[in-house]
């Protein structure tokens, strides 16, 4: 089982506290036990823990979770499941406490176990933002300054970190996870957590006010069409149109800013793909959430110290291009993998799908180019953009809105080449009419009256036409 001492140790009376989630405090020796796979613990409310302690409470915790460390049997704990591991760590904190003769109250001794449980097998203070389900994003911006957005709307908190040496061990446990480092030689990098949501972090001296951290957080459950017509952010003949999209193998680029739901527009649409489809997603961090049995996830990889090993964007795909897949799916397009992508979408491989961020379809085809130019290939504009209006079917459209909610606002289709000019259909559109009294925004999506969109025979040949021209005139009313 695990060792323990029990040596005397000097500590300072509690000052009282007001309810919060602790700072971390030294966690480097403890992450050494941390596993990957250990989810958080759900907290007891769904709001999180924003008071401050105070600076006796600091003391007092860093004193504990140094006895703490010095009475772990690491290797054991390490080999244990997270509900375990935690029981052992309350059971030890509280027998150092007890025999330190610690005088504080039940509640607040219980807190200090769970904040120590926190640091040794979690994040620290971003455990309580991390189980909640309502936080769409985390942003802490050094060790006092910590932001979360709910609901669209982006909120500061009280939650601390004790220093931005303690922030910056959080964020080396986290890109540890996945085979990654960040420190001066290595300053920004991109991991995910366990749960898959995606992390960046940028530490000095670049970011100059201490370490950059930013957490998109994902849904516990993956969300679907029919909850973002819950939600608003399409009509149900709007979500009708993405589904055959979806199923009769269109080449769709999702277009959108930061934040506007591109992803979760994409695994969506990924939710329609048959179980029988082989398909591979190139990602620079795992994020996708595909549920068909058939898939081959890659992800890139940033060169080592000695600067050999990358694998960028383009080599993935370029390299599922040898992988016999029915589709190729790409998390976000941003440089001359833009090429390869179109190069797969053009040479059998329909359906294959793909993100990148622009705010209106017709600059999502300015974009592409761009990248592509940009890329270094000696190719004429006439021919690159050939290569795109043969390529995409489909470019829709995701936006987040002022009030901070969610829309798809177009679904265009990309019909050809009017001399050098590549030419769009809007299928269906948002339209924004006005506000409310609470300034929340005002639209209603409906179709242009398209009666038969130029992939009408593709929606033929798989039985889906009538379901098509249904959708498209249920949304003119």
């Amino acid at each position: 089982m695990f060792g323990r001492r029990t040596g005397s140790i000097d500590v300072m009376p509690l000052e009282p506290a007001t309810e919060a989630a602790a700072p971390v405090e030294d966690v480097a020796v403890a992450a050494r036990v941390a596993k990957p796979d250990m989810p958080a613990p759900a907290p007891a409310s769904e709001k999180a823990d924003t008071g401050r302690k105070s600076p006796a409470y600091h003391t007092l915790k860093k004193e504990i979770l140094a006895a703490l460390i010095n009475a772990i049997d690491v290797s054991l704990l390490g080999a244990m499941e997270m509900a375990q591991a935690r029981d052992e760590i309350r059971a030890i904190a509280g027998d150092v406490m007890t025999a330190r003769k610690v005088a504080i109250s039940s509640t607040q001794q219980a807190e200090l176990i769970e904040d120590l449980c926190n640091d040794v097998l979690g994040y620290g203070p971003l455990e309580p933002l991390l189980a909640r389900d309502d936080i769409a994003d985390i942003m802490v911006n050094g060790s006092d300054c910590i932001y979360i957005e709910v609901g669209g709307r982006v909120e500061r908190t009280d939650i601390r970190f004790r220093d931005n040496e303690q922030l910056l061990n959080v964020c080396q446990r986290i890109v540890h996870q996945v085979g990654r480092r960040v420190d001066e030689s290595s300053p920004i990098c991109d991991a995910r957590l366990p749960d898959g949501s995606r992390v960046n972090v940028i530490a000095p001296p670049l970011s100059v006010d201490g370490p950059t951290l930013t957490i998109r957080k994902f849904k516990k459950d993956k969300l679907t069409l029919a909850q973002l017509v819950k939600f608003g952010a399409i009509t149900p003949e709007g979500a009708t149109l993405l589904e055959i999209i979806g199923r009769v193998r269109c080449n769709v680029i999702i277009s959108g800013g930061t934040g506007s739901g591109k992803t979760t527009l994409l695994n969506c649409l990924t939710g329609f793909v048959e179980p029988s489809e082989r398909i591979v997603t190139c990602e620079d961090s795992a994020e996708l959430q595909l549920q068909q049995p058939h898939v081959v996830r890659l992800e890139t990889r940033p060169p080592s110290v000695e600067g050999a090993g990358e694998a960028t964007m383009r080599d993935l795909v370029r390299n599922c291009l040898r992988m016999r897949p029915d589709r190729i799916i790409v998390g976000e397009v941003r440089g001359p993998e833009a090429f390869d992508l179109l190069q797969a979408m053009n040479t059998g491989h329909d359906g294959s799908m793909g993100t990148l961020h622009a705010n209106t379809p017709r600059e999502a085809l300015s974009r592409i180019e761009a990248m592509i130019t940009m890329g270094g290939f000696s190719l004429p504009a006439r021919t690159i953009r050939q290569m795109m209006v043969s390529s995409i079917d489909i470019i829709v459209q995701a936006a987040r809105l002022r009030d901070g909610s969610r829309r798809i606002t177009h679904i265009t289709e990309v019909l050809g080449l009017e001399g050098d000019v590549p030419i769009t259909q809007d299928l269906f559109i948002y339209d924004i009419l006005g506000e409310d009294a609470n300034g929340m925004i005002i639209g209603r999506h409906r179709s242009t009256g398209i009666g038969h969109p130029a992939f009408w025979d593709r929606a033929r040949y798989f039985g889906e036409q009538e379901r098509l021209v249904a959708a498209l005139k249920a949304a003119e009313a």
